[in-house]
């Protein structure tokens, strides 16, 4: 039986980032957790209109998503805390650049992308990018050919429920090909069930 919890959001855990810009000359990151997949070269990112990093972002048009593994927990954990006005959080890390001049990239994560901002959209508080993935970079220990092993890659996942960090479980099975086990049947049937085991705590 399901209950019904009130207006929350239940998209969580959600993959760790580190989006980066450059702000007054200087590069810069924010812990990043609301973030999505748009298309096959197209992303989006959800920041708050006053943080440092989306000024950067603003005045240049390009960012860098840099996803950090679990050896870096500390280090993501704390580019969340501080603001860039105040600290150089670019020292937790070694900067390097690819072809865009305004998204510095941490040679630490073991995959970044480098994004130039396609649009732009404010949500109440929060600012939306939309960003065109220009190209992405991973370490050779966790990919074959273009595709990155997850497992290896070892990212952070972030709940806000339990304000915690997470790992993967591992694969559970093989995507377009798993459901093909379950008997025509039981398919039919699941797609008849009703809602009749909701009901509200209000």
């Amino acid at each position: 039986m399901k209950t019904a919890i009130g207006q929350t959001n239940a998209l969580y855990p959600s993959l760790t980032l580190l989006i980066g810009a450059r702000v007054n000359g200087k590069p810069n990151f924010l812990t990043v957790a609301h973030a999505g997949v748009i298309d096959e070269t197209h992303l989006m990112i959800s920041l708050a209109a006053t943080h440092h990093t989306t000024q950067g972002i603003l005045e240049h048009r390009e960012f860098s998503v840099n996803i950090p593994d679990s050896s870096l927990l500390e280090e993501t954990d704390y580019c969340g805390i501080v603001s860039g006005k105040k600290t150089d959080k670019a020292d937790l890390f070694t900067v390097e650049y690819g072809d865009l001049e305004y998204a510095p990239l941490i040679r630490e994560c073991p995959v970044s992308m480098e994004c130039r901002v396609t649009q732009t959209m404010e949500q109440g508080r929060y600012l939306i990018f939309i960003g065109e993935i220009r190209m992405t970079y991973a370490d050779d220990g966790i990919r074959g050919g273009r595709t990155i092993d997850p497992e290896r890659l070892r990212p952070i996942l972030f709940a806000m429920s339990t304000r915690g960090y997470y790992g993967l479980a591992g694969r559970l099975g093989n995507a377009w090909d798993v459901g093909m086990n379950l008997p025509l049947r039981e398919r039919e049937a699941s797609s008849h069930e009703g809602r009749s085991n909701l009901r509200s705590v209000f």
